[in-house]
């Protein structure tokens, strides 16, 4: 089987990351390795350089890694680290969280590039819900 895109959630929360894979995994794309940073390092509200620098590593298959960050500092934290640790394959998206991680699990789930996921990542923020 081929390896597939990795995606990893950022977010402030450590519930709403949670949270947001387990969706991930219900809509059909328990496949694709997600891996979350919420959070800080004691679990407060708030982001952790650690917590993403290990989150990067542990979504890595080798076919390329997408950072999906949820505003303001974890945007922030999420560069810093891959600027910090740069690695081939691993790019940040700018999407909106959910509709997103969504939109990316779905793509990576059929077994697209790192390239084509992350444009359906960021062409979610285009997508009408009504």
């Amino acid at each position: 089987m081929t390896e597939l895109v990795g995606i990893v959630l950022v977010s402030h929360s450590p519930e709403l990351a949670a949270g947001l894979r387990s969706l991930l995994g219900q809509i059909g794309s328990a496949a694709v390795p997600v891996a979350v940073a919420g959070g800080t390092d004691d679990s407060r509200i708030g982001t952790s350089y650690a917590r993403i620098a290990a989150a990067v590593k542990d979504a890595d298959r080798g076919a390329g890694v997408l950072v999906l960050p949820d505003l303001g500092s974890s945007v922030l934290t999420a560069r810093a680290v891959l600027e910090d640790h740069p690695r081939e394959g691993v790019v940040i998206a700018d999407a909106p969280f959910v509709e997103g991680a969504v939109a990316a699990a779905v793509t990576a789930a059929a077994g697209a590039d790192l390239t084509a996921v992350l444009t359906a990542a960021t062409e979610a923020r285009h997508v009408s819900k009504l």
